[in-house]
């Protein structure tokens, strides 16, 4: 039985094209970059080229705004808490959605424990920022909001360029984390007016152990990993040249293509929206046209979500998520669903389908059969 893999947001295969581009550097290219001989100053070049790869897929001014770190979740990390370290004369409040990541929130939660005053700003139903609530939680003294771009469980997409503008007149600075949105919509960090971004590489077929913090000209941080000053001085370690190096070919071959690839998966998400909603007391989650092309979240009543995955995976050999992989070893109903407005109950029985490249629309008919026999199997066993 073939393999359908639909849980890229938990984790996508490197691109063999990425893989052939950068496993030199795994073999003879494997200089420390901080060395002044050939072979380092090749894996220093190999890390600068890397740097404008990233800064060209969300149009940062110039590649020197990229920090590379070892994780999105280092990012978010860096990214907060370093901005609100440095900034504290300034103001001791710090803001984020309820429907942010966990590197995101208790990043925000530990800084609460140190002192700072942390706001979570509510969502609508579809997961859509509550602006109103944001202006009237902001103030002067809030050095830093934390608004992902896109949501990695029910897809939906934030106005980020009204949050920005709301952010610059009430408070300081505005964190984008866009681990479930590069690669494959449009990011303009200069147009959204974005401060700080966050960026993965695995989450654009590129290696793990690389992720990025994109920093507007102007915003101080402070380092939260001090060390021997690599990158800057805001990231100390030897640089991992490898994962490096794949993930700015990764942030290439991305924006090369994006717009074919989005528009292909766009396709395959609607039909299988359309033909997965047939199914009785099944419901979409999320904004139902503000969503990532790839992206396909549903929930089903009187059945658990972990039920539905593990069936699909041992009957049917396909692999969906019923949640955010990161926040999974806990039997708590997901946070993001419960801030849409859900039940527990109703929280407890998520599907997530986040397509990839692999995927074709050959695969609807199998993946949706799969999930109609999965619920009507598991709602005859239901106490429900």
């Amino acid at each position: 039985m073939e393999r359908i893999y639909l849980d890229h947001a938990a984790a996508m295969p490197i691109d063999p094209r990425v893989l052939e581009f950068a496993e030199g550097y795994l073999k003879d290219n494997f200089g420390n970059p901080s060395a002044l001989y050939s072979v380092g100053l090749e894996a220093k070049r190999a890390i600068e080229e890397a740097r404008k790869k990233v800064a060209e897929l969300i149009n940062a001014e110039n590649a020197a705004r990229i920090i590379f770190t070892g994780s999105a979740t280092e990012s978010n990390n860096l990214a907060i808490k370093g901005t609100a370290l440095r900034n504290i004369g300034k103001g001791k409040k710090v803001a984020a959605s309820a429907v942010e990541h966990m590197s995101v929130l208790n990043p925000m939660k530990e800084l609460q424990k140190n002192g700072f005053e942390f706001n979570l700003v509510p969502v609508d139903a579809t997961g859509i920022i509550d602006v109103e609530n944001l202006n009237d939680i902001l103030t002067k003294d809030t050095t830093v909001t934390s608004i992902m771009y896109a949501n990695n469980e029910i897809g939906t997409i934030e106005p980020i360029k009204e949050i920005s503008e709301i952010v610059h007149e009430k408070g300081l600075y505005l964190h984008v984390d866009a681990t479930a949105a590069a690669g494959r919509i449009p990011i303009d960090v200069q147009t959204d007016g974005i401060d700080l971004l966050t960026l993965s590489s695995n989450d654009m077929y590129g290696p793990r152990g690389a992720g990025a913090v994109y920093i507007k000209q102007g915003v101080r941080l402070q380092s939260i990993l001090p060390g021997g000053g690599q990158e800057r001085g805001l990231r100390s370690g030897t640089e991992n040249v490898f994962a490096i190096a794949g993930m700015g070919e990764a942030a290439r071959i991305a924006k090369a293509e994006m717009a074919q690839e989005s528009t292909r998966l766009s396709g395959i998400r609607d039909a299988l929206i359309s033909e997965i909603l047939k199914i009785d007391k099944s419901y979409l989650t999320g904004h139902p046209t503000q969503r990532l092309p790839h992206h396909a979240s549903f929930r089903f009543s009187r059945i658990e979500g972990e039920s539905i995955l593990l069936n699909m995976d041992t009957l049917y050999n396909i692999q969906v998520s019923t949640g955010s992989a990161c926040s999974s070893k806990t039997l708590e109903p997901s946070h993001v669903l419960m801030a849409i407005g859900l039940k527990h109950e109703e929280a407890h029985g998520s599907m997530v389908i986040t397509l990839g490249r692999l995927n074709t629309s050959e695969q609807i008919p199998h993946i949706t059969k799969a999930v109609d026999e999965t619920v009507q199997r598991l709602r005859k066993l239901s106490p429900l």
